[in-house]
């Protein structure tokens, strides 16, 4: 599974962000970038995106920045990842833009790999921006039960 750097900078963006949110001043992309070792013009590419999903609201000027669109739980870390753009791909025949390889007659693995794909999008749909940004333990949002398949305290059927 890989989730690029566009899609980890984001989410790490977006969590700084609300954590310094203040309603009455926008916070400056310069400030995100120094925090969380990012460069200036991809995070500029990154909000460019994020603003176009309705995620963020810009201020222009010398005193300008960003605010958080919406309340932090109201976003999904889902919503960012799709937002910059970001494709997990597990395996070739289990994107998110629902590619096939080509061998799904003869293999007998492609719904393994879907499985896993739907199972990490769930986890993704289910922790909010306020999630990460109060320090919700994560570790154990989804549980494996013996015999009992996959569970959740945030999905309630699978």
């Amino acid at each position: 599974m890989k989730l690029s750097t566009r899609g980890q900078y984001a989410v790490m963006a977006m969590v700084d962000l609300a954590k310094h949110n203040n309603q009455n001043e926008p916070t400056s992309l310069s400030a995100i970038a120094v925090r969380q070792n990012i460069s200036l013009p991809y995070l500029e590419q990154l909000f460019s995106r994020l603003r176009k999903s309705h995620l963020v609201t810009s201020v222009r000027g010398p005193q300008g920045g960003y605010f958080l669109a919406l309340e932090a739980t109201a976003i999904k870390i889902a919503d960012i990842i799709d937002a910059a753009d970001e494709d997990i791909k597990i395996a070739i025949c289990a994107g998110s833009n629902g590619v096939i390889c080509g061998k799904e007659s003869v293999c007998h693995t492609t719904s393994l790999w879907k499985a896993l794909a739907d199972h990490i999008d769930a986890f993704f749909e289910n922790i909010t921006l306020e999630d990460l940004v109060v320090g919700k333990p994560l570790a154990n949002l989804f549980k494996l039960e013996p015999d009992m398949g996959l569970t959740s305290s945030a999905v309630n059927s699978y």
